[in-house]
């Protein structure tokens, strides 16, 4: 079927009127001039009325729902569940710790991770561990004053030595 006749049988002419037959012309028409009997009908019928009026407003009532639901929502964020302190619970993580990371043994000897357990037992909401890249930063921030303590000390034993000759 070709273009032409493919449109010529959507349009027809009578009496002057060109009459074209789709579904959203239709149903304009019926709004327009057959309203009420329509949706009576789709009332008694248990049909939605799909009358371009209706339709909108519909979709209007849906919107306004929409919002009114919107503006009572809040986010909320989850709190951490803090678990309470026990020795086995303890032995249990420092266990696991272990053999996750692949520490030796004689970590959990190691003053360093005493001091940092003593640390955490002081905190009161848990205690927030930093990520990869707070702890690089930090690491850089504690080995570039390690490096400057270094050098002043490094210094005064360079002027020490430059002056001992005079000394003795």
């Amino acid at each position: 079927m070709s273009l032409i006749s493919f449109t010529h049988s959507l349009v027809s002419h009578r009496n002057g009127c060109v009459l074209v037959s789709e579904p959203t012309t239709l149903r304009r028409h019926a709004e327009a001039n057959f309203a009420g009997k329509y949706r009576t009908w789709a009332k008694t019928n248990g049909f939605e009325s799909m009358l371009p009026g209706d339709i909108k407003d519909r979709k209007e009532k849906a919107a306004r729902a929409q919002q009114a639901i919107n503006s009572h929502l809040t986010e909320r964020k989850l709190a951490e569940r803090v678990v309470p302190y026990s020795d086995k619970l303890f032995k249990t993580a420092a266990i696991e710790w272990l053999i996750a990371t692949d520490q030796p043994i004689q970590a959990l000897e190691h003053p360093k991770f005493k001091d940092m357990i003593d640390v955490a037992a002081r905190a009161t909401n848990g205690v927030k561990i930093p990520g990869r890249k707070a702890t690089r930063a930090e690491i850089m921030r504690m080995f570039k004053n390690h490096l400057t303590k270094l050098k002043v000390t490094l210094n005064v034993c360079l002027l020490i030595l430059a002056i001992s000759p005079y000394i003795f």
